[in-house]
């Protein structure tokens, strides 16, 4: 890939959320955190799944810790990093 993209790293970020906090978190993080390209919903483990997308010299595990982690009603977190982006041909 070329171009801005190609500069970034996308991050997916399952985050649990204190009782009855969902909503006031997601909004939150689309609100007030820096790279964030994505917020749902989910079921599950995990009430929220955010997708962030960093420059590729960011350090990830500060980004996490630092920038989402500490957003007010957020319990938990599990990180998934991405590799190589696959896209549709159409």
């Amino acid at each position: 890939p070329e171009g801005p993209a190609a500069m970034m790293t996308a991050i997916f970020v399952f985050i649990k959320c204190e009782l009855g906090h969902a909503n006031d978190v997601a909004a939150d993080i689309v609100d007030n955190v820096e790279y964030v390209s994505e917020c749902y919903s989910t079921s599950g483990q995990y009430d929220l799944l955010a997708k962030f997308n960093l420059p590729r010299d960011m350090d990830i595990g500060t980004f996490v810790t630092k920038s989402v982690q500490t957003r007010p009603h957020v319990r938990d977190t599990f990180t998934v990093i991405t590799f190589s982006p696959f896209t549709s041909s159409r």
